[in-house]
């Protein structure tokens, strides 16, 4: 599996349900503070789990906040729903939250899959495969709009695209992904970067160029090292509110530095 000898990174996703603004706001900067390398929330519209009606928050708003309220980490969603925007609108707010943030915005999206979001505000749900159509459809788009906006971005936006669906998925990340964001155990994880091999070759493309990317659950001591053998260099961990508890974060924190050097 081809990959550069990146730096292990480590991220946070802060999903930012069950908990008031002022907590999330400190668990982000308490992440920043234990060293973490990247702070993600997620864009829905409630919670994914515990009470369903419980507290929530909108994604880009929050990420505006974050720009301002935070000074080294980057930031980003894990990941937009490309349906909930205009592709163009959401390369101009990418661009504003880059700006304000002094270039550390990435680009997370994804097709979408959380029916509820779609039919409480009122958007088509469709089908999976349509969806991912029109993922397909809309990463160009955003490519363009950015490359029109005045002023421009402080840098190349990263975009990452999470899922791992095999045959359009990861042939968009082929495409137009400078990240790759997944799901599963070390085995799942080895045949998704193999097929994703695989569609760089299709497209033309160095499968270098492309960072990879998984959700962690567990302890790094076992997980961290068959994860590095397939290629994987940003681990990330989930927290939720209302209280975010670090200790798993900690530990990956921990085994990052011990294992960069």
């Amino acid at each position: 599996m081809t990959t550069p000898n990146r730096p292990i990174r480590v991220g946070v996703q802060i999903q930012p349900q069950h908990a008031d603004y002022a907590t999330i706001r400190r668990a982000a900067s308490e992440a920043e503070d234990l060293g973490v390398d990247i702070a993600f929330n997620w864009d829905h519209f409630y919670p994914l789990y515990g009470e369903p009606d419980g507290k929530h928050y909108e994604c880009w708003t929050m990420l505006g906040a974050w720009a301002e309220s935070t000074s080294r980490v980057e930031i980003g969603a894990l990941v937009t729903c490309n349906s909930y925007r205009n592709p163009e609108l959401l390369a101009d707010m990418a661009r504003t939250v880059d700006n304000i943030s002094d270039g550390r915005l990435i680009l997370g999206i994804g097709s979408g899959w959380f029916e509820r979001d779609y039919t409480e505000y009122g958007y088509e749900f469709g089908t999976a495969g349509g969806r991912l159509n029109d993922l397909g459809e809309a990463l160009p788009r955003i490519e363009a709009r950015l490359g029109k906006l005045n002023p421009q971005p402080v840098r190349k936006i990263p975009v990452l695209i999470g899922g791992g669906g095999e045959k359009k998925t990861l042939r968009l990340v082929a495409k137009h992904a400078d990240i790759w964001h997944g799901f599963g155990d070390p085995e799942t994880v080895e045949r998704k970067v193999r097929i994703l091999d695989q569609h760089c070759a299709d497209v033309g493309r160095d499968p270098a160029e492309i960072e990879r990317s998984v959700s962690v659950e567990s302890e790094p001591s076992a997980l961290g090292p068959q994860l590095l053998e397939h290629g994987v260099s940003l681990f990330t961990v989930g927290v939720t509110g209302p209280d975010y508890d670090f200790s798993l974060l900690r530990q990956w924190v921990e085994w990052r530095d011990k294992t960069n050097g």
